[in-house]
């Protein structure tokens, strides 16, 4: 049986504003659900939220097949092809949008901000412009998935405010980023797995104005799904309303063997990555995207995955089964699931130090240094985490280089001193 979603969703004028320019959209047929939050006079951000949101379910309902090969596939190809028919949706949005504000004066500078999930298998691919945000509740967690377009959320990032300075700044409502502002946008996308038990949240600044990340967890215990938009709305109403409020929860349920397994798989590959050195520094939303470039491959008992000599880009990280790693021949490490091998092979392409040969059936998550350093140039943050921990490992494995030679050079001294006794 394969994975399964139903959402609900709820919109609100709120306490202030006399008209609602949200837009939301809940089709579990086609795996795709919106917020779009207007901006504009005369009704303007209403009609921009409303057109984002149909011109963007036209897109991805026509292209609706490069979800399913993600769900059924998900190689390196369609991976990028799915992020490109969300993304793309988008510009088709925001260029729509652009147009139509040019063409008529009293619609000039209308926008919207735009999240959405869009639901291939077992996998989602999630498309975000402005402040609107994706929260995913797992495993009795709840992981912000999108960072805010706005002045504040890039002078936090800058370092150039503090936490208490953003939350009273004047500036926190500027958006720098919109669709229909111009012709068109830079577009964020992430591809996430999808676990039975998952619930993500999809919200306006009406709503996340007044809940902090952490309340979230507590907002929702207890909670059915088909209560949670109300709920949510009703809190924000009583902490003020001064905006339009918007929630959408969509629910991931599934049941049978491949579904357990592939469930299983996901988790691991989440817990093996967060405890490798390279990415200890990055974000839940960071390691996400990470994953995102991964792959994986099966090897059968007795083949080699690495060869001594030979150069490597690679770094691999078991899920199942156990590897030997072999030096000239020898056999001088096991490592089993959790375990990674090959992490110097991100940085350059020197032959790899040793062999690694599957000793069961394993199973491995690869993630390739063309992809890393693609990943890196598009989120300068993680790139900068990523050099850093570069840095560190290499710092480490030097400090125990330097000892190794240090405790070497004593037993040399030792056995030089003795010597002339044991010729005597």
């Amino acid at each position: 049986m394969a994975l399964t979603t139903e959402a609900f969703g709820l919109t609100d004028v709120g306490r202030k504003r006399q008209h609602n320019e949200d837009a939301m959209l809940v089709d579990s047929a086609l795996g795709l659900y919106v917020v779009a939050d207007g901006m504009g006079g005369h009704a303007a951000g209403e009609v921009a939220s409303n057109r984002a949101t149909e011109v963007v379910k036209q897109h991805i309902s026509a292209n609706r097949h490069l979800l399913k090969d993600l769900g059924n596939n998900p190689t390196p190809d369609s991976r990028s092809a799915a992020a490109a028919l969300v993304e793309v949706a988008v510009q088709r949005a925001c260029a729509d949008i652009y147009r139509t504000a040019m063409s008529d004066a009293t619609k000039r500078g209308m926008g919207t901000t735009f999240v959405c999930l869009a639901v291939g298998g077992n996998k989602g691919v999630i498309g975000h412009v402005g402040d609107s945000r994706v929260y995913l509740v797992r495993h009795g967690q709840c992981h912000r998935l999108t960072e805010d377009h706005t002045l504040v959320a890039a002078q936090l990032k800058a370092g150039t405010i503090t936490k208490d300075q953003a939350a009273n700044s004047q500036y926190r409502n500027v958006i720098t980023r919109a669709v229909g502002i111009q012709e068109s946008v830079q577009v964020d996308t992430l591809i996430v797995d999808l676990v039975p038990g998952d619930m993500f949240i999809l919200c306006s600044d009406g709503l996340h104005g007044y809940v902090e990340d952490e309340e979230v967890l507590p907002l929702i215990s207890g909670i059915a799904p088909a209560d949670l938009p109300k709920r949510f709305i009703d809190v924000a109403n009583e902490r003020g309303g001064k905006d339009n409020i918007t929630a959408v929860v969509v629910k991931v349920a599934g049941e049978g063997a491949t579904v357990s397994e592939e469930s299983s798989e996901a988790q691991s590959r989440m817990e093996a990555l967060r405890k490798i050195p390279l990415f200890r520094h990055l974000t839940y939303k960071e390691q996400t995207a990470v994953l995102s470039i991964a792959t994986t491959r099966t090897y059968p008992a007795g083949r080699e995955i690495v060869v001594e000599g030979q150069p490597g880009e690679e770094l691999f990280v078991v899920i199942r089964g156990r590897v030997a790693i072999e030096k000239n021949g020898v056999e001088i490490a096991e490592l089993r699931a959790g375990g990674h091998f090959g992490e110097m092979g991100l940085i350059d392409n020197a032959p790899r130090s040793a062999t690694v040969r599957a000793t069961e059936p394993t199973r491995t998550m690869v993630i390739s240094r063309p992809d890393l350093m693609g990943l890196m140039k598009r989120e300068s943050i993680l790139a900068v985490k990523m050099l850093w921990s570069f840095v560190q490992v290499l710092s480490d494995r030097l400090r125990a280089t330097n000892s190794e030679l240090s405790e070497a050079r004593q037993e040399l001294a030792v056995a030089q001193a003795i010597a002339p006794f044991a010729e005597e």
